[in-house]
This record gives C-alpha cells, structure tokens and sequence, in this order.
C-alpha cells in the first residue's frame, strides 16, 4: 500500500524559515511531506543578526546558512528571487510571482518584519537606505564611497548596529533617537546614559530625545531636519522599528493581531488549521516577537505540530544583548522593575563606565 505524499510550503528563507526547514528535515517530516520553500531574496537564507559584520567579511557567502546554495534532502526544493503572492485558504493553493500554483496540504508563514520608514518628507529621496538585508547594505557601502557623513534615525538595538556600520565605513557619525535615551526597550535612564558616553567616545554623536521633522535635500540627501537644529548628511539610515509583514495573511482572510502580525495559538496555528505563522510576521496570543531566539523556538513547535506532537509555544527569551563598538550590553528579565514589590540592587562607577542593575522579587530570592 502506498501513501500520497503531501505538499509543505514555507513562504519565507529568513533565519527562522531556515531554522523550520532543518527542523523538519532532521525530525523525519520528508518522509511524508515534500518541502517547497520560497525565499525572495536573491540568496539562500543567511545570518540576519550578524549583518553589521558584513564590511569585514570578504564576501556575502560568509554569512549564508546554507553554503551549498540548496538543502540537501531532495525532497525539499528551494526558488529564490521569488515570494508568494497570494494564498487561497479555501482551495488550499498559493500562487507565487513567476505565476505557478502549487496545491499545500499545510502552510508556513515565514514572512518576517520590514523596516518602518516614518512618514516624514524627503524619505524617498536618493541617499535615503534601511537596514534590512545584504542588498541594503551593499547599497549603503556604495553610497559611501561619496560621502562624509551619515545619520542613523533610530537608537535602539538595530539602530546602534547600523551606526556601527556607517563608523567602520569611515564616515561622521550620528544617531538620532527620539526616545530620552538609547535602547529605550532594554535600558532605564542611567543605563541609556551610560551608554551614550560609551558610543560617544568612540566618535558617534548621539542626538536623544530629537524628533526627525523632515530629510532635506533637492536631488538627494543633504541633511536631516530636527526641532532645533539641522545636520548635515549625505547618508541616511532608518533603523525605527520594524512591523510584521502580515499583509499575504490579511489578503487571505487570517485573523491578525490588533497591533499587525498573524494571530497564532500557542502551536502557531491561525485562523486556518491548515496554515502556520513563525517569527517576525507571526503573533502568538497577540504579542509580535522581535528576536530571532523566539522565532526559531516557533519553529520548533510547528514542526513538532506536523509530527503531532504536544509541543507549545507559550513565551520566550526575550534578553538582548548588544556587542559594538567595543561596548558590552546586556538587558533580559524585569528590567524595569514593573512586578510589584520588585527591589533593585545597583552599582554605578561613572568613570570605569559601568553600569550593572540587578532586579528581584520582594522576598529578595
């Protein structure tokens, strides 16, 4: 007796598509499913979290996931350069952009999050770059070969990589952020302060709690409006957040979270039993998860889910780290002290330049 074998997409080949594809290959999904995984990139899904260090590497293949440009289990095909257009619950299909169809027993969104660009003027103007993927940078570093001095809009995690990366590409400088401190996520006032003395020291001038009213420029980028002042600038780089790429599941008729990205349960499933939703672009009980650790933890689920597993999502390390710049940083728990009866515990050296705060329960354990 032979068994029909059944249709897997995962739309999506970010890290955390990737991290599924292993997933089901190493836990013996091929045996039932063959895998269709389409990635819009013009590559195979590579390391997104290390990005910054692509102006030391010799080249982009040093940060690819999967150096051999293809998986190797025949059962799973990758198409690049393409993306899923749209998805049809009811008939179970999704048509991809070179226009073919393919029929899915079960479906993965992998979609990820694209970068939020604020809708100030001037934002389209030449010179004007997120900070996303391989192409963006190679664009940026292109655009440097002309320029002086770079601004980044944004001071929080992504925002300080990108400073970091316009410093080792020689130019001038600055980041602006219009919270009163950088990582204002991750870090309380002291700490953003510290941090600012850091950045400052190795050369970036740092602009906190300035609104960006406007890019300013004729033909191209000549400089940044804030409130009070205007800097000169032939680069700009927008690092101001991110927002789920939730759109093919809004097309769908999926529910979806009230703040974006795809309403999951707790085995990331959808509105659709037949289709799942993994990292940035998903939204398990309402809550996008900005870090990859959380995606890659979906994926796990999910791919236990197609096995039948119990397997639940229900939460996630949500502690950053932040290495640049010579600068260790480090927030992950309670850093706010927002549980009642929490004590705090500080040590403070100004001139060693060193921060530490320790947050804990009111019993002190």
């Amino acid at each position: 007796m032979t068994h029909l074998r059944k249709t897997l997409v995962v739309a999506g080949n970010g890290m955390v598509g990737h991290r599924f594809v292993q997933a089901a290959i190493e836990r013996g999904l091929t045996e039932t499913f063959d895998v269709v995984v389409v990635g819009e990139e013009p590559r195979p899904a590579y390391d997104r979290v290390a990005l910054t260090s692509f102006f030391s590497v010799e080249s982009a293949a040093e940060l690819s996931l999967l150096p051999e440009g293809r998986y190797d289990d025949p059962r799973v095909r990758l198409a690049t350069s393409t993306s899923v257009e749209a998805v049809d619950p009811s008939a179970r299909t999704v048509t991809l952009s070179d226009g073919e169809v393919i029929a899915y027993d079960a479906l993965v969104l992998a979609t990820g999050a694209s970068p939020f660009v604020p809708p100030i003027d001037g934002r389209d103007l030449p010179g004007c770059f997120v900070y996303r993927t391989i192409e963006d940078l190679e664009a940026i570093r292109d655009a440097s070969h002309t320029a002086t001095r770079g601004v980044v809009i944004g001071g929080g995690l992504l925002g300080l990589e990108a400073a970091n990366a316009l410093v080792q590409l020689g130019l001038e400088t600055h980041v602006v952020e219009m919270a009163p401190r950088l990582m204002p996520v991750q870090l309380d006032t002291a700490g953003g302060g510290t941090l600012v003395r850091h950045i400052e020291k190795l050369g970036v001038t740092v602009h906190a709690g300035s609104a960006t009213k406007a890019i300013v420029g004729e033909d191209r980028v000549t400089g940044l409006r804030l409130e009070d002042e205007v800097l000169d600038a032939d680069v700009v780089v927008f690092s101001a957040g991110i927002r789920p790429r939730d759109q093919l599941a809004r097309d769908a008729g999926l529910d979806v979270a009230e703040r974006g990205g795809v309403l999951v349960d707790e085995q990331c499933r959808t509105s659709d039993p037949h289709v799942f939703a993994i990292g940035e672009c998903a939204a398990p009980g309402g809550k996008m998860y900005g870090l990859v650790a959380p995606g890659y933890a979906m994926a796990e689920v999910v791919a236990d889910a197609l096995l039948d597993g119990p397997g639940t999502f229900t939460g996630a390390d949500m502690s950053t780290k932040l290495k640049l710049l010579g600068v260790d940083v480090a927030s992950f728990g309670d850093a706010f002290a927002t549980t009642e009866g929490a004590l705090e515990l500080v040590f403070a050296d100004a001139v060693a330049g060193i921060y530490k705060k320790l947050v804990v329960s009111e019993d002190g354990k």
